[in-house]
């Protein structure tokens, strides 16, 4: 018999239910308002009281109205059919709704139950399987989809019968496992699994050992994330962070995109919603959103449900990590979730930390992001998850509690400035103050001199001290004058620049410069150090300025043009009597 309550607290969205029974953290409920059934999640227990955040609006609820636990956790379905679908945080189709607002207990089926998946076994009667073990596969678009042994089932079984191949819709049967009971267990292609538990159905989870190319140089050469890796990417508000996400999404080397909005403003999510579908996969020449799936929650949505939509994206990306495949999850943004989080802590009157945060607000963040990760399958495959959010600092203060605490659990730090943006050198990320602690691993170093060069880690190095070097006789010519430093520093300056300019600033509108391979990055920076490693002999800095300007617009024009084609060689001969 399920355990029922009643209202007997309202403050927003936080409701407090004296209930008949026990009940659990994080357990559903339905509370009734006036006919309509309003989803809830348990967050605390103190006694017979249970304190509920709804994933709706509250209004008209008023004391006394009836709830219903229904025993179980926030679910989310996994199938075939995810990939290129529209969600909000409960993981309601989007796109079959009615109306141009959503209706309050109006929830749809992720999935189209009436479809048919054109199914081929891969398991066989007699096999023993664990939990996440292949059973066979459909193809979701071009993609192959595993359909698994439901992650929920423990121990060991028996394939007793396995359909043969052909159409199936997400509801059939097409396997009957026995258990070590010799109880028989139907499974079909769906299974549901709570999006606040991590799915731990591997064989074990290493270190990475590979990059994930994006095509964006200053992350592929001078801050590299790993395949499985994590990374945030934070900054004022109009640096770029959106834009960035979006161009490692459209360029990104991974089978399975996932965009979580959480908390975005409405025209931000109705851009992506608008764009996706009409962009070009670059890998594949596909549409894009065929291998891409975004779950939205603007700010105008309740904080619990912005909330859970970072959950049910990770859940998503674990379940095709499942299948052997490499999934990008990227949020926009993850200080909208901190937000969320402190507001529902507010509300609780509980103990708060810094900036009013929850005193667990760094636990709650690495815990989410240790979730993603590179995993060996019980098959010996492997599957990867990398994770790349967005924090938006108020006034661009980095020393905020969420920039702080992600900074404890993310491996690369991506800081946008603002001087930048504003000097149009996109992408805005400072050379400075990001790094990547990928390019510290032993693997990942081995990686990179297998892939492209021996000393590749040490020419990355040097380039970036040329910039810090930059930076710094920056500052001494602005302090005391063209005239007032020596040569030696204009020299290092403009080196810094040309770095700057020919190298770590894209152009993401050109179809050759938004997306560059790493055999062009390898090209480029070894170029660019040539001329670097050379001492100029200069009569005054208007001559040094006029020389590194020239060779900055000739390297600048090889970004747009077809590597290795007549014209880049042509450009490459203008520099050659620049060259050490």
């Amino acid at each position: 018999m399920s355990t029922k309550g009643k209202v007997t607290g309202i403050v927003s969205n936080l409701v407090t239910v004296t209930v008949d029974g026990p009940v659990s953290e994080n357990e559903l409920c339905y509370i009734t308002v006036g006919g309509t059934q309003l989803l809830a999640e348990v967050i605390k227990v103190t006694g017979d009281k249970a304190s509920v955040q709804v994933f709706e609006s509250t209004r008209g609820l008023k004391n006394g109205d009836s709830v219903e636990f229904l025993g179980k956790m926030l679910e989310v379905t996994l199938g075939p059919g995810l990939l290129s679908g529209i969600y909000d945080g409960l993981q309601n189709n989007l796109t079959t709704m009615t109306g141009v607002f959503l209706k309050r207990g109006e929830y749809t089926d992720p999935l189209d139950r009436k479809a048919l998946w054109s199914f081929t076994p891969i398991a066989k009667p007699g096999d023993t399987v664990i939990a996440a073990d292949w059973l066979g596969e459909v193809k979701e678009g071009w993609l192959p989809h595993k359909i698994m042994v439901p992650f929920a089932f423990q121990g060991e079984f028996t394939v007793k019968s396995i359909v043969p191949a052909g159409e199936y819709n997400v509801d059939q049967t097409i396997a009957v496992l026995t258990d070590e009971d010799g109880e028989e267990v139907p499974v079909t292609m769906t299974q549901k699994w709570p999006v606040k538990v991590a799915v731990k159905c591997y064989k074990e989870k290493p270190r990475p050992t590979r990059i994930m190319e994006t095509g964006v140089r200053v992350i592929d050469t001078f801050n590299p994330i790993a395949e499985g890796g994590t990374g945030f990417i934070p900054g004022p508000f109009g640096c770029g962070k959106t834009v960035l996400q979006h161009a490692i999404a459209k360029q990104g080397d991974a089978d399975v995109i996932v965009m979580a909005a959480c908390g975005e403003r409405a025209n931000e999510v109705v851009e992506i919603f608008t764009e996706f579908p009409e962009l070009i996969d670059p890998h594949t020449g596909r549409k894009l959103m065929e291998r891409t799936t975004i779950i939205c929650n603007t700010s105008n949505m309740p904080v619990a449900a912005r909330e859970a939509s970072v959950y049910t994206a990770m859940t998503i990306c674990e379940y095709y990590r499942a299948m052997g495949l490499k999934c990008l999850l990227l949020a926009d943004s993850t200080s909208r979730w901190a937000q969320a989080l402190r507001e529902m802590s507010n509300r609780m009157e509980e103990l708060p930390g810094q900036d009013a945060f929850p005193v667990d607000l760094s636990a709650i963040i690495s815990n989410f992001y240790a979730r993603a990760g590179m995993v060996v399958l019980n098959n010996g495959q492997t599957g990867a998850v990398t994770f790349i959010g967005t924090v938006s600092p108020a006034g661009g203060n980095l020393k905020e509690p969420v920039t702080e605490s992600t900074k404890k659990a993310a491996r690369c730090f991506y800081a946008l400035e603002q001087n930048r943006a504003d000097q149009k050198r996109y992408p805005a990320v400072s050379p400075i103050d990001s790094y990547s602690k990928y390019l510290e691993y032993p693997e990942i170093q081995e990686f990179l001199r297998e892939k492209i060069s021996k000393d590749w880690v040490e020419k990355v190095l040097k380039a970036k001290n040329l910039v810090r070097r930059g930076r710094e006789m920056a500052d001494q010519i602005n302090i005391l004058g063209d005239d007032g430093v020596p040569m030696s520093y204009h020299e290092a300056f403009w080196k810094s620049e040309l770095i700057d300019f020919a190298f770590l600033q894209q152009d993401a509108f050109d179809a050759i410069d938004a997306l560059c391979p790493v055999e062009r990055q390898e090209y480029m920076l070894d170029l660019i150090l040539r001329i670097c490693d050379r001492h100029f002999e200069f009569e005054n800095f208007e001559e040094c300025r006029a020389l590194f300007k020239e060779i900055i617009n000739t390297l600048r024009q090889m970004n747009y043009t077809e590597f290795k084609s007549q014209k880049f060689n042509e450009y490459e001969q203008q520099l050659s009597k620049h060259l050490a």
